[in-house]
């Protein structure tokens, strides 16, 4: 089993900076993707970035460019660091890993975060 905590969320204005963070414990040296993944009010959630344990990273076209993900091995905290934001950046951001790469590429992790809210003001 592994476990998985987010922190960092807030209040941003559009064009502000925010950096998540996910600290993972457990049987972490199962994993081979970690990701994250956003819902937004009223919307299906959706997947943001995943890194692969090879270090291929796949983001996803809305925050290519703006977003960055990143990984303390030692310390097995996941980041995540957004610049740029906008409203539509706004959303619950979970952190989600796997033992196979394919349930994170398919969006269907095995390990959730409980959430971080992120609200960026207009």
């Amino acid at each position: 089993q592994v476990q998985l905590e987010e922190s960092g969320g807030g209040s941003v204005d559009t064009g502000g900076s925010l950096t998540l963070s996910c600290t993972a414990s457990g049987s972490t040296e199962s994993l081979r993707c970690m990701a994250w993944f956003r819902q937004a009010a009223g919307k299906e959630r959706e997947k943001v970035v995943v890194k692969y344990s090879d270090g291929d990273t796949d983001y996803e076209a809305p925050v290519k460019g703006r977003f960055t993900i990143a990984q303390d091995n030692a310390k097995n905290i996941l980041y995540l660091h957004m610049n740029d934001l906008k409203p539509e950046d706004t959303a619950i951001y979970y952190c989600a890993a796997a033992p196979r790469t394919y349930d994170c590429y398919s969006g269907n992790p095995a390990y959730w975060g409980q959430g971080t809210q992120v609200t960026v003001a207009s």
